[in-house]
C-alpha cells in the first residue's frame, strides 16, 4: 500500500487511526500473546515483521508482505446453499457488496509479477447488519509451514546474500531438509504451474475455520474461490512485462465482469484443522455457496482496498477461527504492518513544522 501522491486529495488519517484502534482493542488479548508481550522469551510479531524488512528492505507506506497489489470491487451473489452450515448473513440468498485486493507475495512493491509463482486474493464482505467477513487467500491450497516459529525460520533462511542479492540455496536446502512438512507445498508448486492471469486462478483459505449453524453446531471448513475463466499457464512472453497481471486483469474487465464460485469444503470428524500443511481428502463435501463477481479495479494508491487490513480473523457471527496457530500470528502481523505503514503515510502527508522567526529587537 503506497502513500498517496501529493497531487491527490488528502486522506483522513486520524479517522483511519480511530477505526483501526477499535479493531486492535478488540483483539488486544490475542495480539498481546502472539506479539510476545506476555512471554518476552518467545517469538514476537515484531521480529517477524522486522525480518520481512531485513529481507526486502524498507518500503515506507507499503504492506510488509504482499506489497504489490491491485484493488477491486464487486459483490457476492449467495445462492443460500451454505446457510445450512453457517448462520452468517453473507450466506443467506442475495447480494453482499465486496471489496478486495489482488497481490503477489513479497515486500517489494516494484517486484516483477513473474518473480513468484503464487497469486493472492483478499476479500472483504460487507453484510447488511454491519458485520464484516475478511479473508486472505493464496493460489495454493496449503502452506509451507504450520507454526509461526517455522515461518520465522523460513524467513531467516530466505534472507538474501549481500553478494548475490538472492537467498543462499544452501540455507534454503537446509531449512527444507530440517522441515519435512514443507514437502507437500513444494510438490504442489512444482506440479501446478502459475496461472497466466489473476482471473483464471483459484484461491484458497489455506487455514481451517469453523462455521456455526442456526442451531449452534460447529462445522470445520475451508473455502476456495474457483474461476469461471479457464486456467492456462503463464506464457513466457508475458513474463517480460513486470506488471502483466494487473494490465491483463484491467483489460478483461473491459469486456465484462469476472467471476469465481465460492466453494466451501466441509471437514469430516478427525480431519486436522490446526495444520495448514495438510490437505483434506478429495472426497469431502463441497458446497457451492454462490458467485464472487468483480466489476471494477483501481490502482492501490487510490483504490478502495488501500486502507484495509485484510485480517483473516475479522469474522461475522456464524464464522470463527479454528485452532490453527497461524491465524493468531497472521492477525498480529497484519496489525503491526498496518500500524507501521499508516504511521509512515501520516509522516509523509504531514506538513512541515514552520520554524519560529527570531525577534530582531
Amino acid at each position: 500500500m503506497n502513500p498517496k501522491s501529493s497531487a491527490g486529495a488528502p486522506r483522513c488519517i486520524p479517522c483511519r487511526f480511530g477505526a483501526i484502534g477499535v479493531a486492535v482493542l478488540a483483539l488486544a488479548g490475542g495480539f498481546a500473546y502472539t506479539a510476545g508481550w506476555l512471554t518476552p522469551a518467545r517469538l514476537t510479531t515484531y521480529r517477524i515483521i522486522d525480518q520481512f524488512q531485513a529481507n526486502a528492505g524498507l518500503h515506507p507506506g507499503y504492506r510488509r508482505n504482499h506489497a504489490k497489489g491491485l484493488c477491486v470491487e464487486g459483490y457476492f451473489d449467495s445462492n443460500g446453499n451454505a446457510a445450512s452450515i453457517s448462520r452468517a448473513q453473507v450466506f443467506a440468498s442475495g447480494r453482499t457488496p465486496v471489496i478486495g485486493r489482488f497481490a503477489i507475495p513479497g515486500s517489494n512493491p516494484s517486484a516483477p509479477d513473474a518473480s513468484v509463482p503464487i497469486r493472492s486474493m483478499a476479500l472483504l464482505f460487507m453484510q447488511r447488519d454491519g458485520q464484516q467477513w475478511r479473508t486472505g487467500m493464496n493460489s495454493t491450497p496449503l502452506f509451507a509451514v504450520h507454526t509461526p516459529e517455522q515461518f520465522y525460520q523460513q524467513l531467516l533462511a530466505a534472507k538474501p546474500d549481500p553478494k548475490t542479492g538472492k537467498p543462499d540455496p544452501a540455507k534454503m536446502k537446509a531449512f527444507y531438509a530440517a522441515h519435512p512438512e514443507t514437502r507437500p507445498f513444494q510438490e504442489w508448486v512444482k506440479t501446478h504451474p502459475a496461472s497466466s492471469g489473476l482471473a483464471n486462478a483459484a484461491y484458497y483459505s489455506i487455514n481451517a475455520f469453523r462455521f456455526i449453524d442456526a442451531s449452534g453446531h460447529e462445522h470445520g471448513v475451508r473455502w476456495s474461490v474457483e474461476p469461471e475463466t479457464p486456467y492456462s499457464p503463464v506464457d513466457p512472453q508475458e513474463k517480460s512485462d513486470p506488471d502483466f497481471l494487473s494490465k491483463q486483469f484491467d483489460e478483461q474487465l473491459k469486456h465484462g465482469n469476472v467471476r469465481w464460485h465460492l466453494i466451501v469444503t466441509v471437514a469430516n470428524a478427525g480431519d486436522p484443522t490446526n495444520d495448514a500443511t495438510l490437505q483434506w481428502p478429495a472426497d469431502r463435501q463441497r458446497i457451492d455457496a454462490g458467485t464472487v463477481v468483480l466489476e471494477r479495479s483501481a490502482p492501490q494508491a487510490d483504490g478502495v482496498c488501500r486502507d484495509v487490513n485484510f485480517d483473516p480473523t475479522v469474522l461475522p457471527d456464524g464464522i470463527k477461527p479454528s485452532d490453527d496457530p497461524l491465524l493468531a500470528a497472521r492477525s498480529a502481523a497484519y496489525a503491526v504492518s498496518y500500524q507501521r505503514r499508516t504511521r509512515e503515510e501520516a509522516l509523509h502527508a504531514a506538513p512541515a513544522t514552520p520554524k519560529l522567526e527570531r525577534n530582531s529587537s
